[in-house]
């Protein structure tokens, strides 16, 4: 009975220490105070009960650790993935998951050396469990990777990409056996409301258990890079198999135009695939596997993405950054629409913090764009200014000038919506994308005005051309001609809306006067020569009898015929006009002169010996006029 007596005191006393002495100092603070009571109540006697029979013992402990050992050892050395059998791969994730619930259900007993001995061996066995699960995700993900084929991004109607190469027999579109790299084909894409399944669905589940584990070790960086480290190859494969090459901003900047101009093609299908297609896949990918664990997601994301977008944003700032000359204009211009209409897409897929750089650098390259259009146009109106004054074409006819101006305005407005766009002060407001198509805010006054001052730059540019032309009626002709080409390629095109209806109705009247003042200065003193009234003097000052200004009219209009048969009318319509016109004035003139003069007594009895044309021979020669004889053809392009 004694012996029990003290066990069962014993008993209590152990109670006492286990409920109380949660550390070692406090353990031996109660043994202490016990054993000035009873020598019995020794530390060595309460702390062998406590250990034999306590399941949260150091003991305790040391057989959970060397059963986990002997577990998680068997799988970590094994040489074959353990993945490939179901059974294996469940009970190495029991092991795992019993090696972190041990962890975390003694992590609150740090403190005491014994314990803190035992979790260290417990961290070194996690950390060799985890370095092979990294192993079997990377194998999971590689494996499957292997059986993707991209060309079945074309399997979606004829509207999608055919990542095909030259060879059918090649498989993989890659690197042929001799080394020579097959050539991608792609198609314009017009559907993207589709997504690639990369990986399968068992091995989404298999990946996403591995991912549970790491993540919950504090492996969850490491998961996310190994995780990137292999979807990252299959991103790039994919942007690569589009036909576009990976190039510096140096190596973009250096490039001929003609070559840069296919590069810009590729770029845009490209960008739509990637940020349409392949981004939102990869998201899509991240969310199954990393279900969960929205932050291992959105970096293991960015992680994937981070390259490809990059390079795709690098091109775009390098054909920012490069020349600015006018040619340039409309390929910038489909860059810009491009990255615009990918805006959204930018906003939706790189919303998280980690991605936030690479959506502010895409907002930035797009307004970079846009002020390099700008800077286009202003090269435009210095190239005006810079064509020098003395390069008048021979003939009056369209100038070089007026022709590329006007079909570089023309062509330009095609993509009115978006230059009106670009042309606002500030684009639009931060984070609003909008296609301008849908955006009901007025915003043509800014590219108006642009257009208003280019026109008025050519138009002064062409004045001084005309001052070239010593003969006034000739400087009318120029005038005429670049004036009537000017209002005809602004009232069939954007342009018209963009200047208005009082601009054109302005410039028409600018060609009638053109139009009057080389009837005046041409036609106005041949006229005054068939003039019969008879305060009349002849122009010449000399006399004014009708056979001297028969013969005054001959030379005159010998001479006019002469010059202007050389000179050029470029449009047929405005050439038909001016004849009529002056046949209109002349022939009735010069009818009225021969019937005069051939009843004249100074005619004599035969006046058809003084007469050199009659009036169907003018209406002959007007009909000449404007050909370009022996000047420059000026033909319209």
């Amino acid at each position: 009975m004694a012996e029990n007596g003290e066990d069962k005191l014993i008993a209590v006393a152990r109670h006492i220490a286990k409920t109380l002495g949660r550390t070692e100092t406090m353990a031996d603070d109660i043994l202490q105070i016990f054993s000035k009571f009873d020598d019995r109540f020794s530390r060595e006697k309460l702390s062998e009960k406590i250990d034999d029979d306590d399941p949260r013992s150091y003991a305790a402990l040391e057989h959970a650790l060397k059963l986990l050992d002997c577990q998680i050892t068997q799988y970590v050395a094994v040489d074959q993935p353990i993945w490939t059998d179901s059974a294996d791969s469940a009970a190495f994730l029991d092991a795992i998951d019993d090696l972190l619930a041990t962890i975390r259900d003694w992590n609150p007993m740090a403190g005491e050396k014994p314990i803190a001995a035992c979790l260290n061996r417990a961290d070194d066995l996690l950390q060799q469990a985890m370095f092979r699960l990294e192993e079997e995700f990377r194998l999971l993900i590689e494996r499957s990777g292997e059986s993707i084929d991209l060309n079945r991004l074309s399997d979606k109607s004829e509207s999608a990409v055919n990542f095909s190469s030259d060879s059918e027999d090649e498989e993989d579109g890659g690197i042929n056996g001799e080394g020579e790299e097959q050539i991608p084909i792609a198609h314009p894409i017009t559907d993207y409301d589709f997504v690639i399944d990369a990986l399968p669905s068992g091995t989404i589940n298999d990946l996403h258990e591995i991912a549970k584990r790491m993540v919950a070790a504090g492996f969850g960086k490491e998961c996310s890079h190994v995780y990137s480290s292999c979807r990252r190859d299959f991103l790039e494969e994919s942007i690569s198999r589009l036909g576009l090459q990976k190039l510096s901003i140096e190596e973009v900047q250096k490039m001929p135009w003609s070559e840069l101009e296919d590069e810009i093609e590729r770029w845009n299908r490209a960008a739509n695939v990637a940020l349409r297609i392949l981004f939102p896949s990869e998201r899509r990918l991240c969310d199954r596997i990393f279900f969960g664990l929205s932050s291992a997601a959105d970096f293991s994301f960015m992680e994937v993405c981070r390259g490809s977008t990059i390079q795709l944003l690098n091109f775009a700032d390098a054909v920012a950054i490069g020349s600015r000359s006018p040619e340039r204009l409309f390929k910038i211009l489909d860059v810009f629409e491009t990255l615009r209409d990918l805006m959204p897409e930018f906003e939706a897929l790189f919303c998280d913090q980690y991605c936030l750089f690479l959506r502010t650098e895409a907002g930035t390259n797009w307004k970079r764009l846009g002020e390099a259009i700008r800077v286009i146009f202003m090269e435009l109106e210095n190239l005006i200014r810079r064509d020098p004054a003395k390069s008048a074409v021979p003939g009056g006819s369209l100038h070089p000038i007026t022709r590329y101006v006007m079909n570089y305005l023309r062509a330009a407005c095609r993509s009115r919506k978006t230059l009106e766009q670009v042309f606002e002060e500030n684009i639009l407001p931060a984070g609003d994308y909008r296609n301008p198509d849908n955006n009901d805010r007025s915003s043509s006054s800014s590219l108006s005005v642009q257009m208003d001052w280019i026109m008025e730059l050519l138009e002064s540019n062409l004045e001084a051309k005309s001052k070239m032309y010593r003969d006034p009626a000739l400087c009318s002709v120029f005038m005429m001609n670049n004036g009537r080409y000017i209002v005809q390629k602004v009232r069939d095109s954007e342009l018209g809306s963009l200047l208005g209806d009082d601009w054109i109705r302005k410039h028409i009247a600018k060609i009638r006067q053109c139009h009057s003042n080389y009837q005046r200065s041409s036609w106005n003193k041949i006229l005054g020569v068939l003039k019969l009234d008879s305060s009349s003097v002849a122009p010449n000052g000399g006399s004014n009898s009708m056979k001297e200004r028969l013969k005054l009219f001959n030379s005159c209009f010998d001479e006019i015929c002469k010059a202007q048969s050389a000179w050029v009318i470029f449009d047929e319509q405005l050439r038909t006009e001016l004849r009529i016109s002056v046949a209109r004035n002349l022939l009735p003139a010069y009818r009225n002169f021969l019937g005069r003069f051939q009843i004249a007594p100074e005619a004599g009895k035969h006046p058809d010996r003084h007469i050199k044309y009659n009036v169907d021979d003018i209406e002959a020669r007007i009909n000449e006029l404007f050909e370009g004889r022996g000047g420059s053809s000026g033909g319209r392009k």
